[in-house]
Parts: C-alpha cells; structure tokens; sequence
C-alpha cells in the first residue's frame, strides 16, 4: 500500500495544485516531473541514466507528432482571425434561422463540434459561446451550453491528438482505439444536443417542436464520426460529422416545417447578404483545404499515404530494457498537412508570407506554456510506466475493484480531464494504467483506453481552465463557481452513464 500511495504522489501533487494551490499548469507539471523523477530513483532503484532518457523520450513523444498538430491548429484558426476570415464565417452561421435553439445547435454543436475537431485548447468553447453572446444569448448558459456539447468531442479533437496520443502511449493499433472510442462514447454523445437545447432553453420544454431537428443534427454528426472513427481514425470523425451535422441543419432549417415559439426568436443575422460563393469559399479555405489534406492522405488512400509515409525516422531513446521505438513521420502527419493547408488558405485569403510567419511566430509564443506542460505530462508517463509506478497502482486498483474496475474506467479519465484540462495529457496521465488494469482484470484494452478518453473529455465540463476560457470569451470573469456548479451535475451524470456503458457493453456482447 505504501508502493501505492508513493506511486500516486504525482498525481495527488497535481490534483491538489491545480484545484487547491490554483497553481498554472506548466509550472503544476513542472514539478510533477520532478516529483516523479525523485520516486522512481529513490522508491522503485530507477537507474539516473534510465529516469532521464525515459523523460527525453516523453518530451520528445510530446513535440511530434502532439506539439505540432496543436501549433500548427492554432495558427490556421489565428491567421482567419488575422484575415477576418472568422467575421465572414460568424455572419454566415448567424444567418440561417431566427429561432434561438437552432442557432444554439448550429454554432454550439455544429461550429463548436467542427472548431473542436480542428483546433481543440479551448476554441470550442471560446469562439460558439462569443458568437452566441454577440448574438444576445445569455452569456453564463452560453458558456455552460458551451462546455456541456464540448465533452465527448475531446477524444478527436486537435485532428485526434487525445487518440493518437494513446496509440503511442500504449502501442495499440491507432484506429483500433478509434472505433472503441466512437462506440463507447454513442449514449452521451447523442444526449448533447438534447441536454443543450434544454439548458439554453430553460428547461425540457425548450424542447417542445424541435425534437425532429434535434434528431437529423444529432444523426448527422454521429453516423459520420462513427464510421470515420472506424475506417480512417481519429484526425476526421469531429470533422467530418460537424461538417455533415451543418449542413443537415441549414437544410432543415430552411424546408423542415417548424412552429415558431416567440420566447425563442431571436433578431435574424446577415447572413449571406452581400456576401458571394466566392468570398464564402475563400473565408472557409483553410478548413476546406484541411479536411481535403487529411483525406487524401489517409488510408483510404494508399496511393498517397504510402509514399508520403516513407518519410519517417524510428528512434529509442529509453536506455533500459525494452525501450519503445518511436517513429516520427515527417510528412504525412496531421501537423505538417495542417501547416500547409493553412499557409495556402491564408494566401487565398491575401494575407502575405510575412504576416503568416508573424502569426505562427505569436502562436507558439502565446502557447509555450502549452508546450512546455505537455512536455512534462508525457515524461511523468514515460518515467511512471517504465518505472513500474504505473504498474503498481494497476495491481492495487485490480486488488480492490476487480472485475468491476470498468465501472469506474471512466471516472478515473473524467479526474484526469479536471486536473489537467486535457484530454491528451489525461491520456499521457493514465492511458498506461487503464490498459494494464484491463489486461490484469482480463477485460479488453481497447475498451478501457477508450473509456479513458471518454472520461476526459467528461471531466473537461468542470476543468478550471476550460471555465476560465468560457468566462473571458463572454466577459463573465468571476462567474467561474456559478458556471462549475452548473456544470457538474452534467459531469456527474455523464460519468455515470459512461461507466454503466463501460461495464455493460461487453457482457451484452457489443464490443
């Protein structure tokens, strides 16, 4: 027990920094690392030489193909900023309806769900709950609506960093984990737009007349993320299902025939007034390029995919036993399609080289923070799971829950989700835990892995830092204990539905 306890030292240090000490998370991290460090050297006789190049192989895990996706995300949503691409992109989802739940669902779940796929780090619930505020929503239920829709979309956000990053974490197949995640996730994940509407409504009877529009939104942004998740991986689900949830909605909008509710209409947008197909296509070409970048080189199509990934280096750096070979694709990454994609968006758009290098500079600038607390998330991992710290706490939690650990899979993410803010260092966290408690208690990895992910996505409703991002978007600094207070019931709910999802699938035989 006190192996358990020693074990458990970096994560009671961040739990109790970032939610009592209210310590930043890069310097929370920070000394995670090094608590970690001292654990394994001094209680589990890890050699210096081993500690030291089991962090080097984090950090290094950490700045690709992780680092990059993100920046290179980042800067494509920045430079539409910069071009004012971004203005164009708000008038036209304004535009399409003048009853308040359906714009709600349109910029919330459909933009936030595409923005979340895209960018991640907060975008989707920074930029749906601005737009909802300028278009007089009120800003605390915009901002929960917000995080609410934001929780199961995490697993594939930043083009499937969170996934990705459990695929290395764990050496399990990439798209493997992808369909379990998609699967594992349905239940809450066709609940969002309904528990939406309802928030930002008031109650169940926002619901009145729009439960057929709920269902195409819903229907159209689950089936093309499920069958995404399942045949190409975790880059395109969000993506592709937002894409399609859009434009289901702006059809439906337009010929589903729908009663208006006065206590839902809202003052009608501008929508495409003035606005051309041309200058739409250039607003949207960063995103539109992307999508097509990721596509095209995917599995889907070998013809593409398979010279481009001939680029790679495989590298160990672990000087233990056993170290695990890293391989760096040079091209064919999600970051490196994305920096194109947006460099050649931002031209369309006529911003100059310069500018756009004046963007990416102020990106990563703005984010080294980000870098640094990611860098130091993975090396925490590395260094527990080579160690045998992870192991140890596997044996425990085997010992205690025993077949029925996959109830509280789930609820392990979901406290990872709050401590870090982030789905891919909850993964790097306890991605290795939850697939050697599986292989321990004889359940399947992949589903335990994909419970994980689920869980952090939960736990990032109730996250300081992600209320913190909802709160400076509308101006509500100080509302921070209101919107939580709000928010955790969902969290609660969805935790519980989630493990109930994790334990029950398998003996009904659906996984």
């Amino acid at each position: 027990m006190i192996r358990f306890i020693l074990a458990l030292l970096p994560i009671i240090w961040l739990i109790a920094a970032m939610s009592i000490l209210k310590f930043p998370g890069w310097k929370a991290c920070l000394i995670a690392l090094a608590v970690t460090a001292c654990v394994s050297v001094i209680f589990w006789q890890m050699p210096l030489i081993n500690m030291a190049t089991a962090a080097l192989e984090g950090a290094c895990n950490a700045l690709w193909p992780i680092i990059i996706v993100i920046l290179a995300a980042l800067f494509t949503y920045n430079l539409t900023l910069e071009t004012k691409a971004m203005d164009k992109i708000k008038s036209m989802l304004a535009g399409v309806s003048t009853d308040k739940r359906v714009l709600m669902l349109l910029i919330a779940f459909g933009f936030g769900n595409f923005m979340e796929g895209m960018a991640g780090f907060g975008t989707a619930v920074a930029i749906p709950a601005g737009i909802l505020v300028g278009l007089g929503f009120d800003p605390l239920l915009s901002v929960v609506t917000c995080l609410v829709i934001n929780s199961t979309p995490t697993a594939f956000g930043s083009v499937g960093v969170p996934t990705t990053t459990m695929a290395n974490i764990t050496g399990m197949d990439v798209i493997a984990i992808s369909g379990h995640v998609a699967l594992i996730q349905l239940v809450v994940s066709f609940l969002l737009p309904f528990m939406a509407v309802i928030i930002i409504g008031g109650g169940v009877k926002a619901l009145k007349g729009l439960v057929p529009f709920v269902l195409i939104a819903d229907a159209a942004f689950l089936i093309p993320q499920y069958i995404a998740a399942q045949f190409i991986g975790p880059d395109l689900p969000d993506i592709l299902g937002a894409i399609v949830s859009m434009a289901a909605m702006i059809a439906a909008a337009r010929f589903l025939p729908m009663k208006k509710y006065p206590e839902y209409e809202v003052e009608a947008g501008s929508g495409l007034k003035g606005l051309t197909i041309p200058d739409a296509v250039k607003a949207w070409s960063p995103f539109i390029l992307i999508f097509i970048f990721l596509l095209l080189t995917s599995t889907l199509v070998p013809a593409i995919h398979d010279p481009l990934a001939a680029f790679h280096s495989k590298m160990q750096f672990y000087a233990g036993d056993s170290p695990a070979t890293l391989t760096f694709y040079w091209v064919n990454t999600p970051g490196v399609l994305i920096l194109i994609a947006g460099f050649i968006g931002g031209a369309i758009q006529g911003a100059s080289f310069p500018v756009m290098f004046g963007v990416l500079g102020r990106t990563v600038k703005n984010n080294i923070k980000t870098i640094v607390t990611i860098c130091s998330v993975l090396a925490v991992a590395k260094i527990m799971g080579y160690s045998g710290m992870i192991g140890d706490i596997a044996s425990v939690l085997v010992a205690v829950t025993g077949s029925f650990f996959p109830l509280i899979s789930p609820l392990i993410g979901t406290i990872g989700g709050f401590v870090t803010g982030s789905g891919t260092s909850t993964t790097a966290l306890f991605g290795a835990l939850q697939v050697q408690t599986a292989r321990a208690i004889g359940a399947e990895p992949l589903w335990l892995a994909a419970a994980n992910l689920m869980g952090a996505g939960i736990g990032k409703m109730i996250c300081p830092q992600s209320i913190a991002i909802g709160t400076a978007a509308v101006g509500l600094s100080g509302a921070e204990s209101k919107i939580l207070s709000k928010t955790i019931l969902y969290t609660l709910l969805f935790a519980l539905i989630g493990g109930a999802v994790c334990y029950l699938f398998p003996l009904l035989g659906l996984v």
